[in-house]
Parts: C-alpha cells; structure tokens; sequence
C-alpha cells in the first residue's frame, strides 16, 4: 500500500469506526462541483481541532485509485447523491500531511527532496511504461505521466502552512515557495490537476506566497462560503448528539458555540466528541493546546488593544478590521492584525455583518482568563476578573457596599483610555464586574421590557439563583434607579420566569468619582 500516492481508506475506516461520527460526507459533493473546472483550486483554512485531518482522509478515500470505497460510504449521506458513483475512486491522488513530514524529518534542510524522491518511487511502481529522470521534480513527473497516459490528480496538502506557522529559516522557506509554484502556477501542468485541495490554519500568506498561491480560492473561518457547515458541527447536529445522549443542549451551547458562518452556528467538533465522550462539560479543545498564543499577541499591545481586550472579556463585540493581515505569524502592524489572527486560530469568533468580533464562548473564556493572568499589564483586569465570582455572591446576600466598591475599580479600569463619564464605559464596568456571571447567567443588555429598556437582566441558566434587573443612573441616587424599575415595571418581560427576582440600583457620581447601591429582593408570588 502506497503512502502518498493512491493510499487507501484506512484513515478514513478508523473515523468512521469512533464512538463519535457525525456525517460529513456531503462535503464530497461540493468538492465535486469544483473537479475540472476553472476554480479547481481550493485552500481550507480553520483552527486546529476542527476536522481538516478527517476531511482530508474522506476525501483522500472517496477519490483514490488505491481502494474501493464504495462499501464504506454506503451507510452515508453521500451514497444517495446523484453524482455519487461518477467520481468514486477515479482519481489519481496524492496526500501530503506537511505538519507530517515537517515534525518527523531530522534533516529539515531535505525535507522537500526526501518527500519528493518519496512520491517519485511510489510513482515508478504505479506507472512503469513512464520514464522519469533522477532529477525531476515532483512537479514535472506529474506531467510526465499526464503526458503519457492522460490520466489527472487530484491534490490533497493538508497543514499547507506549517512553514509558515513554524518560522523555519529562509533557505527552507524559499524551496517550499519554489516547490509550491512548480505545482500550482504551471500552466502546463494545470490540465493533469482536477483538483488542489489545501488545508491550514492560516489563509493564503500574502506577503511571501501570494504570488505561489493567488490562484487558489480561499474559504476561511471568516467566510467559508458555500463551505460553511463543515467548517465544524452546526447547531442541528450538537442538537441531535444532545438529544442522543440525554444531555443538556443549552448548555453544551454556551460551552461550545458561539462561531457564525452564513446562518449556520458552528461548534468545535472536538469539543463536542470529548464532552459526549466523557459525560461533561469542560475545555477540552483548550487541553490540545496553550493559551500562550493569546498572551504572547495582547503583549504586543498596540494601540487600543487593551481597552478592546477588557471589553471582549465583559461580553462585548469590537469592531476589527480583517482586511490587513498578512497572515503571517511576524507581520503585526495594529491590534486589528493581532485580533484577526485570533479570528484564524480560533480565539475570536467574527460577525461578518457588522465586522466586529468577540469571545465566543465558555470554553474560549477561560483560556482568555489564563492569557490575562500571564500579561503583567493585565493584572488588574485579572484581579477583577478573580473577584467577579464573589461579587456575584455578595450581590445575591444583598452586600450593597461590596457591590460599590468593585465597580469603583471596575470604572477605573475600564476607562484607561477612554471618557469616564461615557455612559458605554459604567456599562463595560459592570459587564467586567460581574463577568463570572457569564458562567451562570444569560445577560441582556438594554432589553426591552415594561414600560421601557432594562440596562442590564440577568437571567440564571438553573433553578435557585434569582434572576437580576440592574438599572443605572449618573448623578442621581441608587433609590432612583430602584424606583425607576418599579415604575416602569421592567420585571414584565420575566413573567415567565418562576424565580424571586433582586433588583439592582446603581447610581455614578461622576463629581466623586464613586458609586452607590441599592438591592432589593421581590418575591414572586
């Protein structure tokens, strides 16, 4: 059995063959659509963890002359396509893992020409009646048996751009360009390839391989396109594992969601395996890896990059610009690069219709909270980050001055850079305050409620917490905010909520600097 050219399905066999499957086979027939045809040249970027491996596996099974798969797929989604049997198992294929062959080659300096004279043997024993010379390359033997049998590849270079990602020294970085543009800017050996299909974690690098890859159409975590539900498990499909398994959706949601492409939600499938797995919830994706990423970038700390990172972890979004990154891992120029970098690693989770950005979820918070503790420039948003917790018990027992006095250092906080008396920062003070309560709580700001807007509901996940109503005033009194709730009855839209209910008066003197509270506690009959 060959390694690289026309390998067979055991890969793919052993997926199938896990105690987690979700169906991801019609995947098939979208890469169908782009055989032989004037964009047969793709390039997959999403974060790790995400199912690159496996989907290179399937498709590496579905096309490859080494193997009938036609048994395999049958149970599947895809057995019932119509274009089904018209491609399976037609293709010549050869499959590259680069993280591979990069991580597992003592000699770095020979990487490409080992891998070359690797694919060369395999090639010599497929395609006797084919005369190669020593010297070819990797890309001129593909055409020598095109030329001789017009037969075409298909492609599959998964972790494209370790390279890239890994900073390897130039003379490396400068063959891999050079083996990379004798195979997918050659005119002449274009019509041999019915498809390149590309995988990393990182876009298309612009600076340094633009002019080797522009040809290639890319599909991101920022816009996967026609792509975009299997760029990880969409909302159905955590549903029916949930509905499978006797487990709480709503809560494997808050865990695990929080990703957007085109109308689908999308969950981290590694996530979701480990916790069906294992019985609960927990950051598993974040075990794989390090939040040192994270810290390593919010160090750069370029303008405004403070100020956004504590309002992301209060719960906000901010704007990000996704247009100027590299996509490189040394070409930060503002906190925009640094962000959108975020975005591709899957740390930030992006809103294409308002180009902004956020935390996306429980999982993802928590290694923001493990990179904010290792930033000596953060340590006071980790110290309030780490007091978050008993403020919230201390706002339950009705401690009104406790509650005073974090949102002193909150303010403080918050407002580094910008007004102190902007009514958005005493907002983002109490969203970082109270930023534990995420893991407990559904916020909603300025909901609609009453006779008016609420500033600020919070609304427990379980039975036994109360749900709170927070309602701020500048200049005023703490009482007044109090009244204000009652008057403009803003507890209305909770009718249907069956707990006792706190309300939450909060009033800043922007003369002192300070705040005021008030709690009271309404029992619903």
């Amino acid at each position: 059995m060959n390694i690289y050219l026309n390998p067979g399905y055991e890969n793919f066999r052993r997926a199938l063959s896990a105690e987690i499957y979700v169906d991801k086979t019609m995947m098939i027939a979208r890469t169908n659509r782009f055989i032989d045809t004037g964009n047969n040249y793709v390039c997959v970027s999403r974060p790790r963890r995400f199912g690159k491996t496996i989907t290179n596996n399937m498709l590496s099974a579905y096309y490859s002359k080494g193997c009938d798969a036609r048994e395999l797929f049958a149970p599947f989604k895809i057995a019932s396509d119509p274009g089904f049997t018209g491609k399976l198992n037609r293709f010549n294929v050869i499959q590259i893992d680069m993280n591979s062959e990069y991580q597992n080659t003592r000699n770095k300096d020979r990487l490409l020409d080992r891998l070359t004279e690797e694919i060369k043997e395999e090639m010599s024993v497929q395609f006797p009646q084919v005369r190669f010379r020593e010297d070819d390359s990797l890309a001129q033997s593909i055409l020598r048996i095109y030329a001789a049998t017009g037969e075409t590849f298909v492609f599959l270079l998964d972790e494209y751009d370790v390279l890239v990602r890994e900073q390897v020294p130039e003379p490396l970085f400068a063959q891999y360009l050079s083996f990379l543009n004798g195979l997918f800017k050659s005119a002449s050996l274009r019509p041999a390839i019915s498809l390149a299909y590309l995988t990393g974690i990182m876009p298309v690098v612009r600076d340094k391989v633009q002019s080797k890859l522009n040809n290639f159409r890319e599909y991101t975590i920022l816009n996967a396109g026609p792509l975009a539900d299997f760029v990880g498990f969409t909302g159905e499909e955590v549903r029916a594992l949930c509905r499978e398994r006797g487990r709480d959706f709503e809560e494997c949601r808050r865990w695990y969601d929080g990703y957007r492409q085109h109308g689908y939600e999308i969950y981290n499938p590694e996530s979701v395996v480990r916790s069906m797995e294992e019985g609960y919830y927990a950051g598993f994706w974040s075990m794989t890896s390090s939040y040192a990423v994270i810290a390593d970038l919010i160090r750069k700390n370029f303008k405004g990059t403070k100020d956004d990172v504590v309002r992301m972890l209060s719960g906000e979004n901010v704007d990000v610009n996704v247009t100027s990154f590299m996509n490189t891992m040394d070409s930060f120029a503002t906190k925009d690069d640094l962000f959108t970098c975020l975005l591709h690693v899957g740390y930030l989770a992006y809103n294409e219709e308002d180009g902004t950005c956020r935390i996306p979820n429980r999982e993802v918070r928590q290694e923001w909270f493990n990179a904010v503790a290792a930033v000596e420039d953060y340590a006071i948003t980790d110290e309030i980050i780490r007091a978050s917790k008993d403020l919230l018990q201390e706002t339950l027992r009705g401690n009104e001055e406790a509650v005073a006095r974090a949102l002193d250092v909150s303010h403080i906080h918050v407002t580094s850079n910008r007004s102190y008396n902007n009514e958005d920062a005493l907002q983002s003070a109490i969203y970082l305050a109270y930023i534990y309560a995420l893991n407990r709580y559904t916020v909603i700001r300025e909901m609609t409620s009453g006779k008016g807007f609420a500033d600020v509901i919070f609304i427990p996940y379980a039975a036994g917490a109360p749900a709170m109503v927070i309602e701020l005033k500048r200049n005023a009194c703490a009482e007044s905010a109090i009244d204000q709730i009652r008057r403009k009855q803003y507890f209305d839209s909770l009718s249907h909520y069956q707990g006792d209910l706190l309300f939450v008066g909060i009033n800043y003197d922007e003369k002192e600097k300070t705040h005021s509270c008030r709690i009271e506690r309404f029992v619903k009959q």
